[in-house]
C-alpha cells in the first residue's frame, strides 16, 4: 500500500519549523531528509526513522519495523501529533547520521 500525500504533508508540517526539511517520492513512498541527510521516511502511512542512539534513548521500546521487504529495520514514531517531540527527535539524531554520499 502506498502512502498518501496527505500523510506526508502532515509529517512535513509537523517538522516545518526545522530548516532544510525535504522529501523525495520513491516508489509510492517518501524519503525524508534533514539538512541533506536521510532521517527516515513515510512508508504505508507510517513515519519510520533510522535507529540511532539518540532516537532509541528518546523512544525506548519503540516498535522496530521494516519499511518494505528486505529493508533494514527502522523505528516507528508513534508520537507524530507531538510537534515539539518530532523536532527534538530529528535534531538529536542529525549528528549520528552518515554524511550524504557524493554523486558521481
Amino acid at each position: 500500500m502506498a502512502s498518501s500525500k496527505e500523510y506526508l504533508d502532515f509529517i512535513l508540517e509537523q517538522l516545518s519549523e526545522l530548516s532544510e526539511i525535504s522529501s523525495r517520492a520513491m516508489m509510492g513512498e517518501y524519503i525524508i531528509y534533514y539538512r541533506g541527510k536521510i532521517i527516515g521516511g513515510v512508508y504505508d502511512n507510517r513515519f519510520l526513522v533510522k535507529p540511532t542512539g539518540s532516537v532509541e534513548a528518546m523512544m525506548p521500546g519503540a516498535a522496530k519495523e521494516r519499511p518494505y521487504e528486505g529493508a533494514k529495520e527502522m523505528l516507528l514514531v508513534d508520537r507524530v501529533e507531538d510537534r515539539e517531540f518530532l523536532q527534538r527527535l530529528v535534531e538529536a539524531m542529525y549528528d549520528e547520521l552518515p554524511a550524504p554520499k557524493k554523486k558521481k
